[in-house]
């Protein structure tokens, strides 16, 4: 991002469409539901294009693999055509980005790009990476949205998600954002809680990643003897 499109956004970038904002800042800077809103293009009667991403999204979260054409249209205002459309995205970048393309998580970075919504948020998210035996990844699950600063969240509700998709190891992360990228004392204090945690339920936590908007810091990396399994040897 740019100079020019840094003002853009630190001036106007909350109010922006999604298709301004795509203009304007960048995909990535993008959130799941207005990513959907493009494709959809248009709501229905019954809801507007904004509500009706948000179910979709809420929806795909949830799944492990492309769902069929039946299961979209079970969405509450998704009709066959807009049903249509999002199966077709799916299947496509399935064909063109991530077939033969996925890689296992090794290093904090490899997980990035399924997280850089996140760093244009205004309030602070936590989310959980539920990863296999072989390291891939299996789903991110939102935990919790907080305030401008902070995002509470009980060991009990982070790993459950996990013991779900039957993971083997976890990562979480949350943004600041603040833009800093430098842990807080609560961090600190959460990621210790988080470990000991996974390290009862045998799901390892590999790292607790920080996202800004101008970079990321890996807690595991800065401090690996908070982690009972490291990335790094």
């Amino acid at each position: 991002m740019n100079h020019n499109q840094v003002a853009l956004f630190s001036k106007t970038g909350y109010n922006l469409m999604p298709r301004e904002k795509m203009e304007h800042i960048g995909v990535s800077a993008l959130s799941n539901e207005e990513l959907l809103s493009i494709i959809l293009g248009s709501g229905t009667r019954e809801c507007n294009v904004f509500e009706l991403s948000r179910r979709l999204s809420s929806f795909l979260s949830t799944e492990t693999s492309v769902p069929t054409l039946d299961r979209l249209k079970k969405i509450r205002g998704l009709g066959k055509v807009k049903a249509a459309q999002i199966l077709a995205c799916l299947e496509l970048s399935g064909r063109f980005i991530l077939s033969d393309k996925a890689i296992p998580v090794s290093v904090p970075e490899d997980v990035l790009s399924r997280l850089s919504y996140m760093k244009y948020e205004s309030q602070e998210h936590l989310v959980v990476v539920s990863l296999n035996s072989a390291n891939y990844i299996i789903r991110v699950h939102e935990l919790t949205t907080g305030l401008v600063n902070q995002t509470p969240v009980h060991p009990r509700e982070a790993f459950a998600l996990a013991i779900e998709d039957r993971a083997v190891s976890v990562i979480f992360a949350h943004n600041h954002p603040s833009g800093s990228l430098e842990p807080s004392s609560e961090d600190m204090s959460i990621t210790r809680l988080l470990c000991a945690s996974g390290k009862i339920l045998q799901i390892p936590v590999l790292d607790h990643i920080i996202i800004g908007k101008s970079g990321f810091t890996s807690l595991c990396r800065c401090f690996p003897e908070i982690f009972e399994s490291t990335f790094f040897k």
